[in-house]
């Protein structure tokens, strides 16, 4: 199904989030989230961070791939989900969609970032059930 790269360095999430910041810092709230996605694209390349935009995430059950699927924001390295927001504050239901992205794809990290504030708020959710639980 999925194939988990090693363990993350730390540079490579510092990197990420340095282009939320870039981002936000140029760009302030109030834009629609295709926007700060365009815009990501952009600081991504500039810190040379390879990534999927849009990206299918599958679903399966019983080793079959079903019809339906997510779709992610961003994949970033191949591993890291990225889920973008334009609410001032992160809420529960956003959590639940990211921790669904995890278990659905047993990628070992995602992070949930919100532009939508008077400050940037971005989480780090760890999956607990990756096939590389040392991330």
């Amino acid at each position: 199904m999925n194939t988990v790269m090693p363990l993350l360095s730390e540079k490579e999430g510092h990197t990420i989030i340095k282009s939320f910041f870039n981002v936000y810092n140029q760009l302030g709230s109030g834009f629609m989230e295709a926007v700060y996605q365009e815009a990501l694209c952009e600081e991504f390349k500039l810190n040379n961070v390879p990534f999927q935009k849009e990206a299918k995430l599958n679903i399966w059950y019983n080793d079959n791939k079903l019809d339906k699927y997510y779709k992610a924001d961003f994949i970033c390295y191949e591993q890291i989900i990225i889920e973008l927001k334009t609410t001032p504050v992160l809420i529960d239901a956003h959590f639940k969609q990211v921790i669904n992205y995890l278990k659905a794809t047993k990628y070992p990290l995602a992070y949930l970032v919100t532009f939508g504030g008077k400050s940037l708020k971005s989480k780090r959710i760890i999956n607990t059930n990756s096939v590389n639980p040392s991330v």
